[in-house]
């Protein structure tokens, strides 16, 4: 195709700068003279450095460009010598004395830049020149107005499209650009001036002289040609070759950004765009695998956004994703994403024999990786057979993580593919429940116990150790999962759980976690209305999951892809998620910590709030967000309990009500006419009363703690107690004035150490102390107004009595707003 034609106006080829140094060589000798005694301490080094530099000032006396000497320069003057030091002040006066002057940032000095600063753009020598264009740039960031009444940025728009020296254009385009884009929100005109600079004579000038400037300077070009709307094909295909040779170049940002001209000039040309990958896969994967891990990884991050666009493209080069002895974790983990990604049919055997040699390596994370990747790859549909065995003999293998991944797969598997259970049962039926110590496998253990509860000859007895344990597991994910477990099982298998269930329920119900509180709560009313219907709600008929939730929606990948080149496709989020404040995750930031305001003692007398000025990381870090299955919830407000006689449950319970039909297991059919008590096996035993109440924790209602002692103490302890509940949404309004709910905790004897942020998300810091004894507790609380949400970390000095404060602090937070 032909290259296109720049208009006549514009020069093709840049004249030499009237400043060229005749003695070109000279000078490039000067450079390395430099270069080789910067830094020496040998004895004469100062010497031979004087003579250098009269040399340097002699040359620059008669009018030579030494403006490339700067930096060796001012490396050579790291010395004692005082006649060095003034020859080099004498020098740098010479080639910085605008650049200094411009990087004082004083407003009364505006007046005094004007006049330097237009001479400096029109002088002859093209580093003045090129000095003098960022020197506009810092006087807009000064005094906006000033810059654009002395009418500089038309000049730099001449300059640009005149201006022999590229450095000189590129310093030009970068500042306009900056000048522009703020002054587009501003003023009609400038947004036209901005759309000038994506003007065809513009962007083909600068597309015949890119090879003339330097690859920082081509990627800001090419970065601008990306976002050119071509008027028809034909300019399109003139555009892509002549940035064809760009694909070869060696800087790896130059390529980045000659791909990302070509995937944005073809995304309505379907058919061009899928030609599009395929001409710049050899690129990448030449990118990929030279160079150093870090450009590596910035280089696979934009393969892997490709790669999960268009897989299929990739199927054939899966070799190429294979993780290397030598590589950093990093890179390795986005490898086994791509294999993950690539595998198919015809490939399928290869990658997940690869996958598997990768589950014995000595780091273990990857090996986990590896394990999930071969579980994911299982869910593709493809074909399984050869990859269910894997998956179960990793559950033979003697190491505790890989059987932990492994268990989390297969219940995976199990719901996607149930007409495997009995092979994947027949496995798991030996391994023992306390050899499983992960809370996520143990959870899928217990999934698989009470699911398949009728192939498992064992499974109420399995499921009966771990509720007698329950006081020992600390993980809400798993007694939720527990306690569902045993209610599946009992309908399964009822005269064998029905002491476990009972026991379940119990602890449920005195637990302090809330949704596990709430769950028990849950199965025992639905138990108590019919126990034909909790068995159609429990355990219902099983339907596979045809597909698996993806943890990013189509719209932030394709937002991702618009941003090609840049950060987000590193971090595979947008850029407004990490750099707008909004998304950035409440108080990330040190310098958002400089709001929060410091409470007082008393809230009836709120002072001047004070700043907390605090250098504790974990006070800056936004709570995590928990991935645990929310069983039931009532905005917060935790269900009362169920009330007990003297001796046993079944004094709330009616009779007659709690009939149970005999169909709720064919196989093992109950008797008709039990009570739910006589099931659960609750009638001769007793079962202490879970309070609806607070515990009866006491807290000082006049303890004080200062903001130092506070962050100090903070730093100390660790996290006892991480939640995240919902609170009254009535209350949150009032959330405008914080002093009413800081009045509120404390009536509740919790005080606030410091409060800040603004809708809908805002932070406090409380902290309370036992009553009669110096246990302190220490509180972040993050609440979102717009989801009605708290997410709370506590700090106990006593870690056995956190979870009692939680009750407490929970239950004060969640009555907030009400009458």
């Amino acid at each position: 195709m032909p290259r296109p034609a720049h208009p006549s106006r514009f020069p093709s080829t840049p004249s030499p700068s009237p400043s060229q140094p005749s003695g070109k060589g000279e000078v490039s000798d000067l450079k390395l003279q430099l270069r080789q005694l910067a830094g020496s301490r040998a004895p004469g080094t100062d010497d031979s450095k004087r003579e250098l530099f009269k040399k340097v000032i002699s040359y620059m006396t008669v009018g030579i460009d030494v403006s490339s000497l700067f930096s060796e320069m001012v490396m050579c003057s790291a010395t004692a010598d005082i006649v060095l030091k003034k020859m080099c002040y004498l020098y740098v006066g010479n080639y910085a004395a605008l650049r200094s002057l411009c990087s004082l940032r004083v407003a009364n000095l505006v007046e005094y830049l004007v006049g330097p600063l237009g001479l400096g753009l029109r002088d002859t020598n093209g580093y003045v020149r090129m000095v003098a264009v960022i020197g506009v740039l810092k006087l807009y960031h000064i005094s906006p107005s000033t810059c654009v009444d002395a009418d500089f940025p038309t000049q730099l728009r001449h300059l640009m499209l005149n201006d022999p020296d590229s450095q000189v254009i590129a310093n030009c385009l970068i500042s306009l650009q900056e000048i522009w884009s703020a002054e587009a929100s501003k003023l009609e005109e400038s947004s036209k001036e901005r759309e000038a600079l994506l003007s065809k004579p513009v962007i083909y000038y600068l597309l015949n002289r890119l090879k003339e400037f330097n690859e920082w300077a081509q990627c800001t070009i090419l970065d601008m040609v990306a976002k050119y709307l071509p008027s028809d094909s034909n300019e399109i295909f003139d555009i892509m070759n002549l940035l064809e040779d760009r694909l070869q170049h060696a800087n790896g940002a130059v390529v980045l950004a000659t791909i990302k001209v070509f995937l944005q000039l073809t995304l309505s040309m379907t058919d061009v765009h899928q030609q599009v990958y395929e001409r710049i896969k050899a690129p990448l994967l030449t990118l990929a695998s030279s160079g150093s891990p870090e450009q590596s990884y910035a280089v696979l991050s934009h393969l892997h956004l490709l790669v999960m666009r268009a897989p299929m493209l990739f199927a054939s080069d899966h070799k190429h994703f294979y993780c290397q002895y030598n590589e950093p974790s990093y890179v390795k983990k986005l490898k086994l994403e791509m294999l993950t990604a690539v595998a198919n049919a015809s490939n399928t055997y290869e990658i997940v024999t690869e996958l598997c040699e990768y589950a014995a390596n000595v780091d273990i994370p990857i090996a986990r990786e590896a394990i999930r990747a071969v579980g994911k790859i299982a869910l593709q549909q493809y074909d399984v057979n050869a990859i269910v065995d894997r998956l179960l003999l990793f559950l033979e293998m003697e190491k505790d993580y890989v059987t932990a991944e492994a268990l989390v797969l297969v219940k995976d598997l199990l719901r996607k593919y149930p007409q495997w259970s009995l092979d994947c049962i027949a496995v798991v039926g030996n391994i023992s429940s306390k050899n499983v110590q992960e809370p996520k496998a143990k959870a899928a253990l217990i999934w698989m116990l009470g699911e398949y509860a009728q192939d498992m000859t064992d499974a109420p007895y399995i499921l009966e150790s771990l509720v007698e344990s329950w006081d020992d597991e600390h993980s809400p994910e798993v007694r939720l999962h527990l306690l569902t477990a045993v209610m599946k099982c009992f309908f399964r298998r009822a005269p064998e759980t029905q002491k476990a269930l009972g026991a379940a329920l119990a602890a449920g119900l005195s637990d302090f976690h809330q949704d596990v509180h709430d769950g028990a709560l849950f199965y025992y009313r639905l138990l108590k209305y019919d126990v034909a219907t909790a068995e159609r709600v429990i355990n219902p008929p099983k339907q596979a999951v045809s597909v698996f939730a993806d943890t990013q929606s189509n719209e932030v990948k394709d937002r991702i892809f618009d941003e090609f080149n840049s950060l987000s496709v590193v971090y595979q989020k947008p850029s407004y998620m990490f750099v707008d404040k909004e998304h950035r995750g409440v108080f990330e930031f040190s310098e958002e910590l400089g709001n929060l305001s410091v409470g007082v003692e008393s809230a009836d007398n709120m002072v001047a709030a004070q700043m907390v000025n605090a250098t504790d990381n974990d006070l800056l870090l936004s709570t995590e967000e928990k991935e645990e299955s929310t069983v039931s919830s009532n905005n917060g407000s935790a269900y009362s309990a169920p009330l007990y006689g003297d001796s046993c449950l079944a004094s709330s319970l009616s009779q007659s009500e709690l009939a149970v039909s005999s169909s709720i297991t064919p196989a093992n059919p109950s008797p008709t006419g039990l009570s739910l008590d006589d099931l659960l096996g609750l009638v001769s035993s007793s079962v202490p009363e879970p309070s609806s109440s607070s515990p009866s924790l006491k807290l000082n209602p006049k303890a004080a703690m200062d903001p130092a002692t506070f962050q100090q103490k903070w730093r100390q302890l660790p996290i006892s107690l991480s939640q995240e509940f919902f609170v009254n949404p009535q209350g949150l309004v009032a959330l405008i004035t914080p002093q009413i709910l800081l009045q509120h905790m404390e009536g509740q004897s919790i005080h606030c150490a410091a409060s800040g942020g603004q809708a809908p998300n805002f932070k406090f810091f409380f902290f309370a102390q036992k009553a009669e004894e110096p246990s302190m507790y220490l509180v972040e609380c993050v609440i979102n107004s717009s989801s009605s949400k708290a997410q709370v970390k506590i700090k106990a000095d006593d870690k056995s009595t956190a979870e009692a404060f939680s009750a407490i602090f929970q239950s004060a937070l969640s009555t907030f707003g009400m009458p």
